[in-house]
Formats: structure tokens, C-alpha cells, sequence
């Protein structure tokens, strides 16, 4: 019997979730099926309401979002399940990372909230779902997040070099893994996509700035550059993690950008992300051989040529170079945190969140 896992994600960027069935072997992994599955644009509408306006989500349109978006994941798993055509003695369970509508480690009662309800897909797919994975962590006084890299350290380490794996959702987070012993490290470096989305979307109606053709449509603002650059969080020091919940359209607004062109504002947008990204590449990995990008930044073009041009004295290329498609670096990962879970195995890096101790992340969740 071959133990395949599902994982199913939506990250900040809230566009749908993906989904893949893989088997894992010894640091080596094999993909049986993927799928993206898009959020109903009603729902999506809701659901980025619900994050820029927490305080205005009564608690029944919160569960009633709950449910909806744990069918959502049921469809999805489905999908993917179909199109992998594994029969259902070999699969051996599901690693729901859900949605996140709230994230707030750093307050005096710290939680990271994701909806999605796991008994739904749970009895959906009549599989058992681990889910809720950030809160164990927070309760060891860790942020909760990120919790990939312990998966790239397991995935991408190498004996030989010095590895940053940059993953570029509604957020961007880093890993670094040090060809030595030493500790691998990592934390959100702040905006990814999500700034561009949020400007792109308020001005022309896209969801996503397609191959960055916009941003390289206008010219970066200095002057707007360095007064984002001036936001604490850049300087907060690790471990760090952030969200939409943060940088979002309340943000941006504080800079006063009525009398710029938008073409500019998202040129501008486009080179903080690039440019908080190589400054703390530069400061927790100055000696770094190799730059591996995953997520959808990975196909920003425009992102991509930014990045080289901030790290000009290493290569940045896509986690694809590497054997594993950026679009489903993070759906693993979920799947590979799921099976720990099964296994009773730790899936959280205290050198990265800042937890006291190694921990069992997740619920079990059974049909």
C-alpha cells in the first residue's frame, strides 16, 4: 500500500486554494496529482471584507464563512483526489492549512485564525484532516508562522551550499539553510503579491499583475520607496511574522498616494518587495551561494528581474531549477506537516518562530 497525502492551502493572497496528492520518500517526494480551485467571486469578496474590516464580521456571517470555505477545500480535495486516481485505501489523510483571517501573535493573547471547517472535509472525502496548525506553536510562545521551512530544510538542504528558498505569496517569507550544521532560520520579510494585488485590483479591476507588466509599465517612486522602508516592521528583528491583516489597503493609504500616477505606485510596490527581500537575505544570509523562489512571485517577471538586481552577486532562480514547480511548494508542505502529525513527529522549527520547544502541530479531524 502506498501512503499518499493530501495538502490543500489558500494563502494570502485569497485567489483559491491549492491542492495536490503526493507520497514523500527519504528527502525526496513524488506529486500524483495537482489542482487550483478558485474561490466563487462572491465568496472572495467576502472574505477580503472580512479581513480589511474584522470588527465588522458578526459572529454568524464568521461561521456561516467557516462552513462555505470548508466546502470550498471539500471540492478541492475532491478534485485533486479524482485526478490523481489513487483509490482510497492510499490515502492516508488530508493537511488542511485553511484560510487565514487573522493573524496576531505579537498582542498579549496571541492566536492565528484560519476557517474552513475540517469535519466537512473531513466527511466529504471520508478521510481523516489534520488542520489548525499554527496554534500549537503559538502556545509555546512561538509566532505561529512561517511553518514551511521545515519542510524546504528537509527538501532543499544541501551539503555543499549556502540556500535561501524565498517564497513569495500574499506575503513573502524566507528559509535559510546554511550548508553546515548550523540552525536554519527564516520569517516573514513582509509584502509579496498582495500590496501589488490590492493596487492593481482597486485601479484596473485585475486580480494579480500578470507577469508584472504593469509595474514595468511606470517608474519607481524614491521618495515613496523610502518612506514605506521607514515602517518598523522592516526592522523588527526575528523571529517576525505578518499579514494582510497589516499590509493592506489601510496601509497604503497612509502615504497619501492621490496625486501619483498608479502605474508608478505599483513600479514602486513592486521594488519594496524586492527590496525588503534582498536586505534581509543580505542580513541573515550575506554568504549565500544559491536563491530559490517559489509561490506565485515566482512568475512576476518583473518581480524576478527587480530581485537580481537587488542580489546581483547571486542568481535567483525558481525552486522549478530545483525539481519542485513553485505553484505547489506550499500544498506540499502542508501535506508533509500532516503526515508528521500522523506520525507523532514535530513539524515546527523554534529557530524560526521563536517557540520554546519542538512541537506536534494540528487536530485530527476523523470521518
Amino acid at each position: 500500500m502506498s501512503d499518499y497525502f493530501v495538502g490543500l492551502i489558500s494563502g494570502t493572497s485569497m485567489d483559491g486554494i491549492d491542492a495536490v496528492v503526493v507520497r514523500f520518500g527519504d528527502h525526496s517526494l513524488d506529486v500524483a496529482a495537482t489542482c487550483s480551485y478558485s474561490y466563487p467571486e462572491s465568496l472572495r469578496t467576502e472574505l477580503l471584507a472580512a479581513i480589511r474590516a474584522p470588527l465588522d464580521v458578526e459572529l454568524d456571517s464568521d461561521r456561516a464563512l467557516h462552513r462555505r470555505v470548508g466546502e470550498c477545500f471539500r471540492d478541492a480535495a475532491l478534485k485533486v483526489i479524482k485526478r490523481s486516481e489513487c483509490g482510497q485505501h492510499e490515502l492516508r489523510c488530508i493537511g488542511s492549512h485553511g484560510q487565514t483571517l487573522r493573524h496576531q501573535p505579537d498582542i498579549d493573547e496571541p492566536f492565528s485564525l484560519q476557517i474552513g471547517d475540517a469535519d466537512i472535509i473531513a466527511e466529504g472525502t471520508g478521510l481523516p484532516v489534520i488542520a489548525n496548525f499554527r496554534q500549537a506553536d503559538i502556545s509555546a510562545g512561538g509566532q505561529g508562522a512561517p511553518l514551511v521551512p521545515p519542510f524546504h530544510q528537509w527538501l532543499f538542504r544541501s551539503d555543499r551550499h549556502d540556500r535561501v528558498v524565498v517564497n513569495i505569496g500574499g506575503i513573502a517569507n524566507i528559509t535559510v539553510l546554511p550548508a553546515s550544521n548550523e540552525l536554519v532560520t527564516g520569517f516573514d520579510t513582509g509584502p509579496g503579491n498582495g500590496l501589488m494585488d490590492a493596487w492593481i485590483r482597486q485601479h484596473r479591476g485585475d486580480p494579480y499583475d500578470a507577469n508584472g507588466e504593469w509595474a514595468a509599465s511606470g517608474t519607481v517612486d524614491e521618495a515613496l520607496l523610502l518612506q514605506m522602508l521607514q515602517d518598523p516592521y522592516f526592522a523588527t528583528v526575528a523571529p517576525k511574522s505578518t499579514g494582510f491583516e497589516y499590509f493592506n489597503p489601510a496601509w497604503l493609504a497612509r502615504f497619501g498616494l492621490h496625486n501619483l500616477k498608479p502605474a508608478d505606485v505599483q513600479a514602486t510596490l513592486c521594488e519594496l518587495t524586492a527590496r525588503t527581500i534582498a536586505a534581509d537575505i543580505a542580513r541573515a544570509a550575506p554568504n549565500c551561494d544559491e536563491i530559490f523562489i517559489c509561490g506565485g512571485g515566482a512568475h512576476n517577471q518583473n518581480l524576478m528581474q527587480r530581485l537580481s538586481q537587488n542580489i546581483p552577486e547571486t542568481k535567483v532562480e525558481s525552486t522549478a531549477t530545483v525539481g519542485l514547480d513553485p505553484d505547489w511548494v506550499e500544498a506540499i508542505a502542508f501535506a508533509w506537516l500532516a503526515m508528521r502529525t500522523q506520525n507523532n513527529e514535530t513539524g515546527n522549527l523554534p529557530s524560526v518562530t521563536g517557540a520554546s520547544q519542538k512541537v506536534v502541530l494540528g487536530e485530527l479531524h476523523s470521518p
